[in-house]
């Protein structure tokens, strides 16, 4: 297993994942294990790529197989939601202090492929990724749509991310958590899989 800083030539794959999870293409049955809510283009994952050096991905045998996304606010703002959120953050505290466009950024979606959950592998490209963007910022913040519950779990228990915040958009209810990236996660030692 590859922890990497994408590039270009990695986007289909990132997409193909992608496509595979994301709410509007998701297979009815996966739902329950999770999905993605936003949606991305080819021009979007390049900007990511080239502007904010902020997709991360795993690949297994030249297959990507997981990827965190995360990006400053100014990325991100051109969606509606993340708008909604850059308008709160002057209203919300974590870490010991006030959060900013400055001082925190937009971590988010993760998606694992299904047939690599449960490996440690959410936990390895998560804190890979962290370590990256902890450079640049020390907070992470994101959000989860409440009926989403398996994330909700992976993002609270298995990475330690806190509720910071609650919020409604588009008729979905959503909570608002966030992370001190100055601190690295735990990983668990498991023989025979990830680290």
């Amino acid at each position: 297993m590859q922890l990497q800083l994408a590039d270009l030539a990695d986007i289909d794959g990132v997409l193909n994942l992608h496509q595979k999870y994301q709410i509007d293409t998701i297979l009815e049955e996966d739902k329950k294990d999770g999905f993605v809510t936003t949606s991305f283009t080819r021009e979007q994952l390049t900007r990511l790529i080239q502007e904010e050096q902020g997709l991360f991905i795993a690949k297994h045998e030249d297959t990507v197989v997981a990827y965190v996304m995360s990006a400053s606010w100014q990325f991100w703002a051109a969606w509606p939601i993340f708008a909604r959120m850059i308008e709160d953050l002057p209203t919300l505290e974590f870490a010991g202090q006030r959060l900013s466009v400055e001082n925190s950024y937009q971590y988010g979606p993760v998606c694992v492929d299904k047939a690599y959950r449960g490996s440690g592998l959410l936990e390895a490209i998560f804190d890979f990724a962290r370590e990256q963007m902890a450079a640049r910022y020390p907070v992470l913040v994101t959000f989860i749509n409440q009926i989403n519950t398996r994330s909700y779990a992976a993002h609270t228990q298995k990475l330690g991310l806190v509720v910071i915040a609650e919020f409604d958009f588009n008729n979905n209810h959503y909570l608002e958590l966030a992370y001190d990236t100055s601190q690295p996660l735990k990983l668990p030692q498991r023989p025979g899989k990830l680290r």
